[in-house]
């Protein structure tokens, strides 16, 4: 477990929870389940919304920084991604261009879930190639339909 908790205060990301091999990846993968990478810095909140995707049947990858999400990203491509925009080292909007931009991923759903509400920021996430603009305190049961409903179109 302390294993755990350094890779989350590294920002690092894998399968699961922080920690999980590559060979968990590919496992989870192979099962059927749609893939959601949840790209959120507390630890908690990224681990309550894995939580919530896995009891609806989701397969739960976790990222704890905006360069641990791009190099996850990079290495297997998510059905799905749930981004903060208050992330400590890259902002969420440059990694949904950045997502936006490279070809491999350009068509993977964005779904922003942020505490940020003013008009302005929406209407950036929006513009970055975001699908959805979500706010926290979040309703879980809309969280998980919408993934859903993005999961079911690739």
């Amino acid at each position: 477990m302390a294993q755990q908790g350094d890779m989350q205060q590294r920002g690092e990301s894998s399968a699961h929870s922080p920690g999980a091999s590559a060979a968990a990846v590919a496992e989870a993968a192979a099962d059927g389940r749609y893939d959601v990478l949840v790209v959120e810095d507390d630890p908690e909140i990224n681990q309550l919304v894995g939580a919530y995707a896995e009891l609806a049947g989701f397969r739960y990858r976790a990222a704890l920084t905006g360069s641990a999400a791009l190099a996850e990203v990079r290495r297997q491509p998510p059905q799905v991604i749930v981004l903060d925009l208050m992330l400590p080292d890259i902002d969420g909007l440059e990694i949904c261009r950045r997502v936006r931009k490279e070809f491999s991923t350009g068509t993977v759903p964005v779904i922003i879930l942020t505490a940020l509400e003013s008009d302005q920021t929406r209407r950036s996430g929006i513009e970055c190639g975001a699908q959805e603009y979500l706010t926290k305190p979040f309703d879980p049961e809309l969280l998980m339909s919408t993934i859903a409903r993005y999961a079911t179109k690739r």
